[in-house]
């Protein structure tokens, strides 16, 4: 039986459900799944390319990497990211090899889930909080998709411009005491930061500036009705969970490890069941 040795590499990570959706896939596919988390919480001197180098020599398949190590993962991989991905700075796949391959699962798995959800609803002008390693695939995404304008704003202003430089014209950084006049000119609301997160509470948009936008997406996906999007759904806005950028993106990650591409029709509902309550 194929073995898939995997795992993730991140910070407050024992809540993931990644391990429980690949196990599916893999036994849909008669593969075994051997996956371990490696969590960098209480790690304060955690040198990410040393622990990837172990992995390697330890014949893993590849390892799955959150918040905050994107970035890191990209540099890794240089010039093994893959060309749909390669000039987005973040990658959360690594698969292993001669050399190491990148990918970025979350700008595959939200162009899917958008398409699922939003169908062809213009994505119009965006306000999104965070310019970190989720950020640089979803900013990239929402232009992909059309943005007229997507607004950023992060607690370092250095970070937000260097996205927005990224992205290309349709993005601009703004300080974040400009957010509040960018949450009320926008469609669409996006929360890129940690908050609302069960280890990190809170919410990047204060709930009397939701209302009059379109619609919403929140990163966070444990758990998945965070404050940001109750108060969303309570100003009627259609809402975007980190759920269900989960279940593609989890979809997409098997693919990048094993070569197969399951039929998201079969396997999404599979996923299902494992919405974190």
């Amino acid at each position: 039986m194929t073995v898939l040795r995997a795992g993730l590499i991140g910070d407050h990570i024992s809540q993931t459900r990644l391990p429980a959706a690949l196990d599916l896939m893999c036994r849909a596919h008669d593969m075994q799944l051997e996956f371990e988390l490696i969590d960098t919480a209480d790690r304060p001197d955690f040198d990410f390319a040393r622990c990837v180098d172990g992995l390697r020599a330890q014949g893993w398949t590849g390892v799955t990497v959150t918040h905050p190590y994107k970035t890191d993962a990209a540099q890794y991989a240089g010039a093994g990211m893959q060309p749909d991905v390669s000039g987005l700075g973040a990658a959360n796949t690594l698969l292993f090899g001669a050399q190491v391959r990148g990918f970025n699962t979350d700008f595959t798995g939200f162009l899917a889930a958008w398409r699922a959800t939003m169908a062809d609803q213009p994505v119009g002008r965006v306000a999104m909080a965070g310019a970190g390693g989720v950020a640089r695939a979803l900013g990239p995404a929402l232009a992909h998709l059309g943005a007229t304008q997507i607004t950023i704003w992060d607690m370092s202003y250095d970070r937000a411009a260097d996205l927005a430089d990224m992205i290309g014209p349709c993005a601009e950084a703004v300080a974040s005491d400009d957010a509040p006049a960018a949450i009320a000119k926008a469609q669409g609301l996006v929360n890129a930061t940690p908050l609302g997160m069960t280890y990190h509470p809170g919410t990047a948009f204060a709930a009397n500036l939701i209302g009059p936008q379109r619609w919403a997406f929140d990163a966070v996906y444990t758990p998945t009705d965070t404050e940001f999007l109750k108060a969303c759904g309570r100003g009627g806005l259609t809402v975007l969970s980190g759920f269900d950028l989960f279940r593609h993106m989890a979809i997409r990650s098997f693919a990048a490890y094993t070569g197969l591409q399951p039929d998201p029709a079969e396997v999404l509902p599979l996923l299902q069941p494992l919405r974190p309550q």
